[in-house]
């Protein structure tokens, strides 16, 4: 079964929790091993749940949350032609 980097965005999360199916996990593992994107994608969560669980207070650049969330949104508009 053939992945698209789209869905193995989805289940990112449940992968890191290891709630997926043994199906589902299995492909997006394969997919992982040859996609360097859902690979940095996979890196990125993990560290941001090590920062997330770290108890010591940062704080972000001003201006941080609002480009993340216009970055978000643009990553996640629909491309043309897809």
């Amino acid at each position: 079964m053939v992945i698209e980097c789209k869905h193995v965005w989805t289940y990112i999360s449940d992968y890191l929790d290891g709630t997926l199916s043994e199906e589902i996990r299995v492909t997006v593992q394969k997919h992982l091993e040859h996609c360097e994107l859902c690979s940095a994608i996979l890196d990125s969560t993990r560290n941001i749940l090590v920062l997330t669980a770290d108890d010591r207070v940062f704080e972000l650049p001003v201006g941080f949350s609002e480009r993340l969330h216009q970055r978000l949104e643009e990553e996640l508009k629909p491309k043309k032609g897809s």
